[in-house]
């Protein structure tokens, strides 16, 4: 079969295409043949290895949320899970004909979903429902998205809107992209990248915003917890920029919050609430109640084109590798 790693750091370039015996699942493992692989954005940052919380030790090779068919199962697990249609979040090598996941945490497809969605199910979608639940929107409350555009963000602004919000503010880099994060419900659209940035959602938010949701992180972190108005909540779960800015005490004095959010993390502490909340956002694609984009669907082969579309930061949607 085949599979991509790299054996250096650098551009797209080192990504290459190998040759190799499937693997095996192990206990509480599974083997997917792999229909569908969504390629993420971090894994272009490990790749080129840049900063220290993205290294990884080479040979390397691409995260991804893996849409397949399940081949085989390993010791302890269901052999009924054969031929079953399911998503996953695959690490390492995720980028291949043939993966291992598992099988505690596949992501069941609804009938119909096409690989685009489906590879929502694991990581993106329920990311987004559970960082605005972490925290705490209520309804009628002033949310600011950041990166609005992106696989999270776009999921998070629908989820916003169904569960009340208003206004919906989100932030994106490009005039398409913030075109679409309206086109998803968003009330209002503010490129981050402006100088003024936060002064232009000062304006949409006089009072101030009571949640932000950021995985940026640096500049834009600390200036969004300088947007929270009173009892204002911040969730952080990335920090895509690379700098791990710290936050001042000083800036939570005015009855502000910041929580941290990991999704391995949650999965650990309340494994029964994240697999409820990956159904609820099934059910939610399923019906048509989440848009999910597809920008590309590129072969495997075309791995290191597939990361140059995600690293010119002008992809909207998904990019997907079909083996």
């Amino acid at each position: 079969m085949r599979r991509v790693r790299y054996h250096e750091y650098g551009g797209p370039e080192v990504l290459t295409v190998e040759e190799t015996e499937p693997p095996e699942p192990g206990p509480g493992q599974v083997s997917l043949r792999a229909e569908a692989i969504g390629a993420n954005y971090v894994d272009t940052k490990i790749r080129a290895n840049a900063g220290s919380i993205f290294y990884r030790p080479l040979p390397g090779s691409p995260t991804g949320d893996v849409v397949g068919i399940v081949e085989a199962v390993g010791p302890g697990v269901d052999p009924g899970q054969v031929g079953h249609r399911v998503t996953a979040l695959v690490d390492p090598d995720a980028y291949a004909d043939f993966v291992l996941a598992d099988a505690a945490w596949l992501a069941p497809v609804p009938d119909g979903l096409g690989p685009g969605p489906a590879s929502l199910l694991t990581v993106a979608g329920p990311v987004a429902l559970r960082v605005l639940r972490a925290g705490n929107l209520a309804p009628g409350e002033t949310v600011l998205i950041h990166s609005g555009a992106g696989n999270i963000g776009a999921l998070a602004i629908q989820l916003a809107k169904l569960l009340g919000a208003g206004p919906v503010i989100a932030t994106a880099s490009t005039a398409e992209k913030r075109k679409h994060a309206l086109d998803l419900g968003a009330d209002v659209a503010v490129d981050y990248t402006a100088d003024d940035w936060a002064e232009r959602v000062r304006a949409a938010a006089p009072g101030g915003v009571d949640l932000v949701l950021d995985a940026v992180g640096g500049a834009v972190l600390s200036e969004g917890i300088d947007l929270l108005a009173p009892m204002g909540r911040a969730v952080v779960y990335g920090a895509a920029s690379g700098d791990l800015v710290e936050v001042p005490i000083r800036s939570l004095f005015g009855l502000r919050t910041v929580t941290g959010f990991s999704l391995l993390a949650w999965r650990a502490a309340r494994p029964s609430e994240a697999r409820a909340e990956m159904a609820e956002v099934a059910g939610y694609l399923a019906d048509g109640t989440l848009r999910a984009d597809v920008r590309a669907a590129l072969p495997l082969t075309e791995a290191a084109e597939a990361h140059r579309l995600l690293e010119d930061r002008a992809t909207i949607g998904r990019v997907l590798l079909v083996p």
